[in-house]
């Protein structure tokens, strides 16, 4: 038997040949991907390689994770058909396309359906950005699940079904369920599907098609989770689904280990124990470098929403994402209730100045493109264009982060200079009115950069943002606040000095708005009127709004949720779990109060 992952070089001996084959591909540029039979035909097909299903309707954008799954596989030479928010009462939507010749491909959306469907109180969203008309009635619950069940049960023995995306990837161990308030097995048991790609994911999604196109084993390919009957005893053996159960610490243990081994240089696979079957988690595939990058963003997006689905009104993402450059992926800011560093990796990996013109350049062949480019940006928009080089070199630390609420790792040097240029640079494009930095800032990190961190908030000040900039404190006390892994209040104080003292220098009156968590791990009633003090007598506003704090899986918040122990210490910690209650510590730090005149509000 070929055990998956064992003795694996970073980079699988195929890869340069399929980059090499990249553009062997020719397109039109305002083709979609067929979604219906009709455009099937319309190319001379009469069966597709690979089918792709979504939560999201079809939109054509490189935000969109399963619409770069499709560019990029057709790129390869892959006849690649897309089904969008598929009917899931019937079989109209799955079977109009056929059967793919390789696989299925499904993923939730680009927003976890429960996310998208519930709010933190567990009150149904009536809304979706994502769903034409914006009405939130096409994306179902686990959406995952229901897609994978819904290919099974209208096609008996069919090709294997792969999940991918965010909601799939954040649960593909061991995971606490918010909604049903109990653990939960990895994905792969509850779903029917054969393997699933984690993370990114990028490079894994060609060396598994490529592999299940030539009948090869593809359980040696980095970056997938798949079933075992047998333990891989070279991987890391993680406590049991039934461990966890039973013990809460054999939890906070299978988490520690799961996530410290998400870096492609320095990560081991994993392997879990479910029932007498074994999850196996290989370890994860290479990020993209640069080069790589630059190809996938001038892959033939439309930036439109498919006609197919137009005849029920527009999406609203679209509003946001179709002029919006990606200038990067990954983030170390390792927010304990965020899980992009799980899923996108904590690696800054970032596209050349030439990638980015280019894309800001090509804006002006849509004839509704009015010079405004919506966000130059990514994760955090001031981390592009520096790493540490310990991390590039040996992978991300284990039980070491970058950044915390007490320090920045006097290894990471905090540099804005490349990202002034690029701003700068952006600016005159040909056609660009006004470049936005919409995207999360660390204002930690400017005040790091005592080099060019003063020039970066200057530029932003200046050039791009509109009346308003956002930033996300969360909160001010330093015992949440560690818990959260947010700097200190402090940093928000120095921060805002700065920002207005720019301000003014400028002749500008842009305020300050702040992301805000109520009923966090450890938040107290205390701690709310403490934060609600703060705003008023430091900041000198009165927040509009405030999120109470939903715990998702993959992330260290959601572990604190389901134990009440800090993860570090194992200690108790207090955790608000009555409804009404989350409620009246959100209403705390948002009722108005009356300002002394000459506040900003």
């Amino acid at each position: 038997m070929i055990y998956p992952g064992i003795k694996l070089s970073r980079r699988n001996k195929n890869r340069n040949q399929h980059n090499q084959n990249r553009d062997t591909v020719t397109f039109k540029e305002k083709d979609f991907l067929p979604t219906t039979r009709a455009e099937m035909e319309a190319r001379g097909w009469d069966q597709c390689d690979v089918i792709l299903v979504s939560g999201d309707a079809y939109i054509d954008s490189p935000f969109i994770g399963v619409a770069m799954v499709g560019r990029m596989l057709e790129r390869m030479g892959y006849r690649v058909g897309m089904i969008g928010q598929p009917d899931v009462k019937s079989d109209v939507d799955i079977k109009r396309l056929g059967e793919p010749r390789l696989y299925w491909g499904v993923s939730g959306g680009s927003v976890d359906s429960m996310v998208s469907n519930y709010t933190a109180t567990k009150k149904f969203r009536n809304s979706d950005d994502y769903t034409p008309g914006g009405v939130n009635n096409k994306r179902p619950d686990r959406a995952t699940l229901v897609y994978t069940n819904l290919i099974r049960r209208y096609f008996k023995n069919t090709v294997p079904i792969v999940l991918g995306g965010i909601e799939a990837s954040l649960r593909r161990i061991t995971h606490y369920d918010y909604w049903q308030n109990k653990l939960k097995k990895p994905i792969l048991f509850d779903s029917k599907a054969d393997v699933m790609i984690y993370g990114m994911g990028e490079i894994a999604l060609e060396q598994l098609t490529r592999a299940i196109d030539e009948g090869r084993d593809y359980r040696d390919i980095r970056g997938i989770c798949y079933i075992s009957k047998e333990p891989v005893h070279e991987y890391i053996q993680l406590p049991s689904h039934q461990d966890c159960l039973d013990n809460k610490e054999k939890y906070i243990d299978m988490f520690d280990i799961f996530y410290d081994n998400n870096d492609p240089i320095s990560a081991n696979g994993l392997c879990e124990e479910v029932d007498g079957r074994y999850l196996i988690q290989t370890p994860p595939c290479d990020y993209l470098n640069e080069e790589e990058m630059d190809a996938n963003s001038k892959l033939p997006f439309t930036r439109e929403l498919h006609p197919y689905h137009r005849k029920d009104g527009k999406v609203k993402c679209l509003e946001t994402i179709k002029f919006s450059i990606m200038t990067h992926h990954g983030c170390w800011g390792e927010c304990n209730f965020c899980a992009i560093g799980v899923h996108q990796g904590r690696t800054i990996r970032t596209r050349s100045e030439e990638s980015i013109l280019g894309e800001a350049k090509d804006f002006n062949k849509y004839k509704d493109y009015k010079g405004i480019i919506s966000d130059v940006g990514g994760p955090t928009a001031n981390m592009y264009g520096y790493e540490c080089n310990k991390k590039l070199k040996l992978g991300t630390c284990a039980h070491q982060r970058c950044v915390d609420a007490n320090h920045l790792c006097s290894s990471m040097k905090v540099d804005h200079s490349r990202n002034i240029n690029l701003l700068r640079q952006v600016r005159e494009v040909e056609g660009v009115r006004k470049a936005f930095v919409a995207s999360g800032v660390r204002y930690d990190l400017i005040n790091a950069d005592k080099k060019h961190g003063y020039s970066y908030l200057k530029e932003m000040v200046k050039h791009h943002i509109s009346g308003q900039m956002k930033v996300a404190p969360e909160h001010t006390q330093q015992r949440v606040l560690e818990l959260m892994g947010k700097p200190g209040k402090q940093e928000l104080i120095d921060f805002k000095k700065m920002y207005d003292k720019l301000n003014a220098e400028e002749g500008k009156k842009q305020f300050l708005t702040y992301y805000l968590i109520a009923a966090h791990p450890g938040c107290t009633e205390k701690d709310m009127h403490e934060l609600k003090r703060f705003t008023t007598d430091e900041l000198q506003m009165n927040p509009e709004q405030a999120q109470v704090f939903t715990p998702t899986p993959g992330t260290y918040s959601a572990v604190m949720y389901y134990t009440e122990m800090d993860p570090v210490t194992r200690k108790k910690i207090f955790v608000e779990k009555d409804t009404k209650r989350k409620e009246k510590q959100k209403e705390i730090v948002v009722k108005k109060d009356n300002f002394r005149s000459g506040f900003a509000s």
